[in-house]
């Protein structure tokens, strides 16, 4: 499963996968970030990190994305000058799903922002061959993150009680969001209206 698109730009987006040179920008968005993030995202566990394990990270990132092991993107504004937040398509939920994460940076909270790249994310998931279903996973208790699911017209299946890893000893309750692909046509992520390009940065039209 290769995904081909490496940038996709939305309305007030640019969603891309990232570049070494991109590392200052992810550093500098995550470090003003991390109160805000900790709690729910356990990545920040190691965080801060300095500028080389960033340039590492996307290195990694990069790679997985090119073997179609793992879709890591950076939302960043129009002129791609401020990285905005984060967001991907995982497949750490098993063959045929794709699990969409996303996180904001503290200074752009409340501009509708992950609800745009998570609406685009699920959109792209289901151009990919043998995708049958898209999920958002999120704590009952992280509000903002829950109503996008929600707004998008995923379907909530289930809360597992205790699942989730935290970054911490503590384990969370695990909210499950699904889309399925019989259910993609009644979203209103259908209506989307997006521009894809390549890794050569040629634009595709489906």
């Amino acid at each position: 499963m290769l995904n081909p698109f490496y940038k996709i730009i939305t309305d007030r987006l640019v969603i891309r996968c990232y570049e070494p040179k991109d590392a200052p920008l992810l550093k500098l968005s995550i470090d003003e970030s991390i109160s805000h993030l900790q709690p729910w995202m356990p990545w920040t566990a190691s965080e801060p990190e300095p500028l080389e394990a960033k340039v590492n990270r996307i290195r990694l990132f990069r790679g997985n994305f090119d073997l179609g092991k793992d879709y890591t993107y950076g939302i960043f504004n129009q002129e791609e000058t401020i990285l905005l937040g984060g967001t991907g398509l995982h497949t750490r939920q098993g063959e045929n799903v794709l699990e969409i994460g996303y996180w904001i940076n503290i200074h752009q909270i409340g501009k509708g922002y992950a609800l745009e790249a998570a609406a685009a994310m699920a959109k792209i998931a289901f151009q990919l061959e043998g995708i049958k279903r898209v999920q958002i996973h999120c704590e009952p208790e992280n509000l903002p993150s829950k109503k996008i699911p929600q707004k998008l017209g995923f379907m909530h299946e289930a809360t597992l009680k205790q699942r989730l890893k935290t970054g911490t000893e503590r384990l969370a309750d695990e909210m499950v969001w699904t889309l399925f692909r019989e259910d993609f046509d009644k979203s209103p992520i259908k209506t989307m209206s997006l521009r894809l390009f390549d890794i050569q940065d040629t634009e595709i039209y489906l």
